[in-house]
């Protein structure tokens, strides 16, 4: 770690907690730099009372160089029990204490902890993914670390630092690496996590935060992986109002989405296309991913204006676009512009691109050409998954390779 990078990073975390946070600090410029992280030490003891920590045995040893067996080609989008998590914690300082990874298993919290009483968390997600030589590339997880950041303060809450949380991912990681698909097969899904699990009762930041990583190996989030996906414009529910927590991952962002969400799926449509909720005519993205449209080979997508999540793979797809030569329009996207669309795609970092089919909207349905898999999502599509898997040259810098 370059010299001085420790304490300008810790300075975004260490706040006090009475009332919320002041803005952090934190420099456009920085990058974390790929250090060697080598594995960690997968004995722990742990006292059993102990307030909030991972429940498990006061001894743990797990050979991890043994190879998965499970069934690679037919991996979905589900949780999958791996054997490692990381804990890391915070109290009034807000400073998190140095994390330890821990077995994978159930965590012990008050009934009045702040994110079970008043929904004070928030959750990240990237992907880890596995070379043809066996080593194992994270995509930009510094990316996520800023958005947490960001999302603290909007919350009330503090955070870990960008160092600490990258070096939190690249520890799950190696310590759950045999869970790694192989290339091709799918990516190792991590979920970083930030509740507060101090306990309670009036409505108040919590005195105690948690700050939990575990993983997961997945496939396509879509069972139609590639394929298109058919959407239906939502025209009775809001997934977010200006002034709220739209364009922050809070997780009672995602609890509101699932009614509709069911009543689509109950009528075969794949995911739900949400509206602004003032005009009720402008795009805002699906339940859980940004959404794109292209005209004659200009790409638009809504502006983040505070409803709209900042996602990392739209970010990246934005900027792979650019550096092809696409003109991005990041602005306000009419619902009438699907009409005339040659192609739409969402983007996010579950499905990564994913092509439209077709839209409904108020009981008219529009289809795509080339059965929706254009050739903009396509190209796309595998210029990222190729940067994601390390199958070309990172000429945007983004992977980081882990030593294992």
């Amino acid at each position: 770690m370059e010299p001085g990078l420790a304490s300008r990073v810790a300075r975004s975390a260490a706040q006090p907690l009475s009332g919320c946070l002041s803005r952090h600090s934190l420099s456009p410029w920085l990058k974390i730099q790929n250090h060697i992280y080598p594995m960690p030490s997968l004995c722990h003891k742990v006292p059993s009372t102990g307030k909030c920590h991972a429940s498990m045995t006061t001894s743990y040893i797990r050979e991890t160089s043994d190879v998965t067996d499970l069934d690679w080609e037919n991996l979905g989008f589900g949780l999958i029990e791996t054997d490692f998590m990381y804990v890391a914690k915070c109290g009034t300082d807000g400073i998190f204490s140095k994390g330890e990874v821990l077995p994978f298993g159930p965590i012990a919290l008050s009934p009045s902890a702040g994110v079970l009483n008043y929904g004070q968390g928030l959750f990240e997600g990237l992907k880890a993914y596995r070379k043809t030589d066996g080593s194992i590339l994270l995509f930009r997880p510094e990316e996520n670390a800023i958005r947490m950041l960001s999302g603290a303060e909007r919350m009330c809450m503090p955070a870990p630092t960008v160092e600490q949380f990258v070096d939190a991912v690249k520890q799950t990681v190696l310590a759950n690496k045999r869970w790694v698909p192989p290339t091709g097969k799918g990516s190792l899904y991590i979920r970083p996590l930030l509740i507060g699990s101090g306990a309670v009762l009036g409505l108040a930041p919590a005195p105690e935060y948690s700050f939990i990583i575990f993983v997961s190996p997945v496939g396509n989030y879509f069972k139609e992986g590639l394929s298109p996906i058919n959407l239906i414009v939502e025209d009775k529910f809001h997934r977010a109002s200006p002034g709220g927590t739209g364009g922050v991952k809070t997780i009672g962002n995602y609890a509101s989405v699932l009614k509709a969400q069911k009543i689509a799926k109950g009528k075969g449509y794949s995911d739900v296309l949400y509206l602004d909720a003032v005009h009720d005519k402008y795009l805002e993205e699906v339940s859980s991913c940004n959404i794109f449209v292209v005209k004659d080979n200009v790409i638009s997508t809504p502006a983040i204006k505070g409803t709209i999540l900042p996602g990392i793979t739209r970010k990246s797809i934005i900027e792979v676009a650019q550096s092809k030569g696409f003109k991005v329009e990041e602005r306000l996207v009419c619902v009438d512009e699907l009409i005339n669309a040659d192609e739409v795609f969402c983007t996010g970092t579950a499905v990564v691109v994913s092509p439209v089919g077709s839209v409904t909207y108020m009981g008219k349905r529009v289809e795509y050409g080339n059965q929706g898999v254009g050739v903009v999502s396509q190209q796309l599509y595998k210029s990222l998954t190729s940067l994601q898997m390390g199958n070309v040259e990172d000429w945007m810098g983004w992977t980081m390779q882990l030593n294992q």
